[in-house]
């Protein structure tokens, strides 16, 4: 299948990226700059994996989301709080209503590419604090894109059914090299080790059994995983 693939540089999208590249035609890679402030950092390696495969890739910019959104993720938000991935403080990091913006704007670049598909990294764990990325939001999310385009572009989700840890297997096995990802919420140029994303990411590798090659400024112990009230 042609497919267009969402890539922010992190490793859960990059491993998508080259697992669609195995088994799919890639038309084009797409990130957002959108504010966020690990943007500078992850989207460098988006673009490295994408010219690493030799497919295009688009960065689009969406300004009005730093500029209008309330979210300690972007650049003009809080501080981005430390502890687990799953803790109710992650809630902070939240863009509002996020995938669905990118993945309105991708179907129409997909269409517009010739694709039939779009691949996007949603995994098992993220619909712990994200609404759109839930079960229920994808299902009709890809109903849209396929009742709204004339190539019926369907959204495709490889990882929907793992955990982070199986990711991290599976980009083992795809050969990806994760020391050209990037996590941290905070932007900095060595992962804190503390915020959610890096605590999702250490927890990963550890689950998986990998050797983890991110630098952290802390490798403290890992924070116990709360279920979130919902």
């Amino acid at each position: 299948m042609k497919v267009v693939v969402l890539c922010s540089g992190g490793m859960d999208s990059v491993t998508a990226l080259h697992w669609a590249a195995r088994e799919h035609h890639v038309r084009g890679v797409v990130s957002f700059d959108y504010g966020s402030k690990h943007n500078p950092r992850e989207l460098p390696f988006a673009a490295e994996h994408a010219a690493g495969l030799k497919v295009r890739h688009e960065v689009v910019a969406l300004p009005f989301i730093g500029q209008l959104f309330d979210s300690d993720l972007l650049a003009g938000g809080g501080p981005v709080p430390d502890g687990h991935y799953a803790d109710d403080n992650m809630r902070r990091t939240v863009v509002p209503f996020r995938n669905a913006i990118m993945l309105s704007i991708a179907a129409g670049l997909a269409e517009s590419t010739g694709a039939e598909g779009l691949v996007i990294a949603a995994h098992a764990g993220d619909h712990t604090i994200y609404p759109d990325c839930r079960e229920d939001f994808m299902q009709a999310m890809g109903d849209a894109m396929r009742l709204g385009t004339y190539a019926g572009i369907r959204l495709l989700r490889p990882f929907i059914a793992m955990d982070k840890a199986g990711i991290a297997r599976e980009g083992a096995r795809l050969g990806v090299d994760f020391s050209r990802t990037y996590s941290c919420y905070k932007g900095g140029a060595v992962h804190c080790g503390t915020c959610g994303t890096c605590v999702e990411r250490r927890e990963a590798f550890a689950v998986a059994g990998l050797v983890d090659p991110t630098e952290y400024f802390s490798t403290a112990a890992l924070p116990k995983g709360p279920r979130p009230n919902l």
